[in-house]
């Protein structure tokens, strides 16, 4: 059964010492870094006097107090809204389950920018902190539904069975015995909705409430106030910080791998009685406000706002880019995360712990600050690179690189090692220990991240904006060329391909939600 005693290390199958893998991850981190390296130089460039009258002043507080009010409201709801689904969908007996997962997971091929532009559009009162507060919601909550139905279905039953036993009622047991092996899942995403919030750009500018990450790119946009803006991206870095602080904290440093003899059960569903009609009423709800909505505002406005001619040259130019990159960064981020992922569950300590923790300071920053950041490394050391694909990949990766590590963190984190020391000493090297055995148990995970990775790039905006080739388009800065300049009805076929091209991506998180695991 699941243990919640201390952390079970046990060899470090199938690498030992310092392994290869702990050096590439070591890389990966370094490469993560080269955002917060710039602005440390120039915040140190610009002095402290300057820095602190940037930093220490009205505006700053105010746009602190906005950020930071969105992020606990948005998490606090993405948190209720995911594991509550999640438990529905995974361990009751509500009608309709696969369909129920599938409009839980949805939501994710719908950009937030996109979602803000279908609400602002449609209803221009939605803006300022209940509009923000509605639409990052209902955008990311889904990160935080995925890994905790993954974990919920990976749950040996055992303990929740033993919990009733001794008379709990469901509810008791659901927060006794359930929800505390739920926690990892709970904070990895928790931890991925807050660091997206904080960078969030495109959907808080159209339903107008200014943030951190909103000031940073007006800066940048309007006056090119270098010091200014890198000011405010220094407080991002300490927000981003301080989340990661907290994730770290709160996960403490507890096993969650199932030891011990016996092989685990599929759980038997926990019956809803009277009510399965209010909770198949709220699931509806959720599915119809963040899909149906926005699917009806871009078929709306495609319609009734077709202000120019449909340029089918155009839109088929800027689909292949958008997925070219995307799927290159896909491949990239699942091989960079991987060695990440896997020194952090099977090498705990203070170098995979520093590793894991650097590699998510970059999703926290605007896209326009690594964008810059990369920019101004490349001209300076590697001038080939500046305006390359590989450039914007590289920030891509830098962006998203966290979808992909605590998505294969939590299936590492049930794969006992037991398996991978069977498999070593049975002759097989590190690799084919790897290939033969870790892979092949963790490759819904390899998948999850890697649909993760692509939903990020195919959607991304403003790092896009500064860093793609020469005459090379995406359906993002299409649809914010036309939406930003309120021609709604031109932007309409961008956003209905934005959502078409991420539906496939999306399908993978939605398999086969009610197996039980593999391993």
């Amino acid at each position: 059964m699941s243990t919640t005693g201390s952390p079970v290390r046990g060899p470090a199958a199938p690498f030992g010492g310092l392994s290869v893998l702990g050096v590439v991850a070591g890389l990966v981190a370094l490469t993560t870094l080269v955002p917060l390296v710039v602005i440390g130089i120039s915040a140190l460039g610009a002095g402290w006097p300057e820095l602190s009258r940037l930093v220490f002043r009205p505006r700053t507080v105010e746009l602190l107090a906005n950020t930071g009010r969105l992020v606990v409201g948005s998490v606090a709801l993405c948190v209720v809204l995911g594991t509550g689904a999640a438990w529905l969908v995974s361990r009751t007996d509500l009608p309709l389950r696969r369909l129920w997962h599938v409009v839980m997971v949805a939501p994710l091929a719908v950009p937030a920018f996109v979602n803000a532009y279908a609400w602002s559009s449609l209803l221009p009162a939605a803006d300022g902190f209940g509009g923000a507060l509605i639409v990052v919601t209902l955008s990311y909550f889904p990160l935080v539904y995925l890994p905790v139905a993954a974990t919920l279905r990976g749950l040996d039953p055992a303990l929740a069975e033993s919990a009733a036993a001794l008379g709990l009622s469901p509810g008791a047991v659901f927060l006794r015995a359930t929800l505390p092996q739920l926690r990892p899942a709970v904070l990895g995403g928790s931890l991925l909705v807050a660091l997206h919030l904080v960078a969030e750009f495109g959907a808080l500018s159209l339903v107008r409430f200014p943030t951190l990450s909103t000031a940073v790119y007006d800066q940048f946009r309007s006056s090119f106030n270098g010091p200014a803006a890198n000011a405010l991206a220094s407080v991002l870095v300490i927000v981003c910080l301080v989340l990661l602080t907290a994730e770290l904290v709160l996960r403490g440093r507890t096993a969650y791998a199932r030891v011990g003899a016996g092989a685990a059960r599929t759980p038997r569903p926990t019956s809803l009685g009277w009510w399965t009609g209010p909770a198949s009423l709220a699931m509806l709800v959720v599915g119809v406000v963040a899909i149906l909505v926005p699917l009806g505002s871009v078929g709306y406005w495609w319609v009734q706002g077709g202000s120019t001619t449909l340029d089918a040259g155009a839109l088929a130019s800027t689909t292949a880019a958008t997925l070219g990159l995307g799927l290159l960064t896909a491949a990239a981020v699942t091989v960079a995360a991987f060695p990440v992922a896997w020194l952090a569950v099977r090498r705990p300590g203070f170098w995979a712990m520093s590793i894991e923790r650097l590699t998510y300071v970059g999703t926290g920053l605007p896209g326009i600050v690594v964008a810059l950041a990369l920019v101004t490394v490349a001209l300076r050391l590697v001038p080939p690179l500046y305006q390359t694909s590989t450039m914007l990949v590289a920030a891509y990766a830098i962006l998203f690189l966290p979808r992909a590590v605590v998505s294969l963190r939590a299936g590492l984190m049930q794969l006992p090692t037991a398996l991978e020391d069977a498999a070593a000493s049975l002759g097989l090297g590190p690799l084919a220990v790897v290939r033969r055995v870790v892979v092949p148990i963790i490759a819904p995970a390899l998948g999850a991240g890697a649909a993760l990775a692509f939903l990020g790039a195919s959607t991304e905006l403003t790092a896009t904006l500064l860093l793609s080739p020469l005459g090379t388009q995406t359906l993002a800065t299409q649809f914010w060329s036309y939406s930003s300049s309120i021609d709604y009805g031109a932007a309409a076929p961008y956003a209905a391909l934005l959502i078409l091209i991420s539906a496939p991506a999306t399908f993978l998180l939605t398999r086969h939600p009610e197996d039980p695991p593999t391993a």
